[in-house]
């Protein structure tokens, strides 16, 4: 029985290891065409070894370095206040419908599915954001619209709460003297770390990657997030090489094109790569017991 347990151990590593293999190679892809030449990878194709090693795409995109950083700062200031408005906001909301003795439980719930099926759709929502809210030109226009709350991580929370926060635990801390705030602080948060850290990821991964709310509400440079700025400078880069933009090139030479999306690429997502470590211990746990036990 040993030994059966041993071969299936080994047979289940290599088959995750060839899966995480197979994840792994885009990334490396993505890095190697980045720092290739232009003009050889025009020629001969993308590769996994870089063709005639050359920087210039990030000579070009790092030529602003000023913008870059600054982008970068917006880009992880929208990160970090959203990420956590989300949660504040999806914790508030998935909690208390998770509780069976809350009045008005159905009517909460049914409100979350609505929202889930049905929207006004783009154009009433973007009068609704620049004519009543006034958030176009305004750091408030990268968190609130389509990201500040989604219905189906609240779904995640909830079914997370009642799964694995026994009833039994809040009727004694309520026995205890405890309200609900001080119960859901002191005993709830904690056990859920598996589901915030989860919901946090997925939330950070949304706002880091945004660049619709730049694109549809901000159109001062100064504002730029990292994405809504990346993503100009390809297009400046697809004007210039058409002859219709006289200074998307500002380094003198010939903008590139195919390895500059690449090196976009690869800057958007390096500090993903960078956190995804930390939370990843909690990702399973919290995906599995959130999403499949209601």
């Amino acid at each position: 029985m040993i030994k059966r347990d041993r071969v299936f151990q080994t047979v289940a590593n290599l088959i995750l290891f060839v899966i995480a293999l197979f994840c792994l190679l885009p990334i490396l892809l993505l890095i190697s065409s980045s720092i290739s030449n232009e003009t050889e990878i025009l020629h001969k194709g993308y590769s996994l070894l870089p063709r005639k090693l050359d920087f210039s795409t990030y000579v070009y995109v790092l030529n602003g370095v000023n913008g870059i950083l600054k982008s970068y700062g917006v880009s992880l200031a929208v990160t970090v206040i959203g990420t956590v408005l989300n949660l504040v906001i999806t914790v508030l909301y998935a909690y208390p419908i998770s509780r069976k003795d809350l009045k008005g439980r159905s009517f909460f719930s049914f409100l979350l599915f609505f929202t889930i099926l049905f929207n006004g759709g783009f154009i009433p929502t973007y009068m609704m954001w620049t004519n009543t809210f006034h958030i176009k030109n305004t750091y408030l226009a990268y968190l609130l619209p389509n990201l500040l709350m989604n219905g189906f991580y609240v779904i995640m929370a909830r079914n997370f709460f009642s799964a694995n926060i026994p009833s039994e635990l809040i009727e004694s801390a309520k026995m205890d003297g405890a309200g609900e705030f001080r119960t859901l602080y002191s005993i709830v948060l904690p056990m859920a770390k598996p589901i915030i850290a989860t919901l946090g990821l997925f939330v950070s991964l949304n706002y880091w990657n945004d660049w619709q709310n730049g694109l549809y509400y901000i159109t001062d440079d100064k504002m730029y997030s990292l994405q809504v700025l990346l993503n100009r400078m390809l297009l400046d880069s697809m004007y210039a090489q058409q002859g219709l933009s006289k200074t998307a090139n500002s380094i003198g030479a010939a903008a590139p094109s195919a390895t500059l999306k690449m090196a976009i690429a690869a800057l958007g997502t390096l500090p993903v790569l960078i956190i995804f470590p930390f939370v990843s211990k909690y990702l399973t746990g919290g995906i599995v017991v959130g999403a499949v036990k209601g």
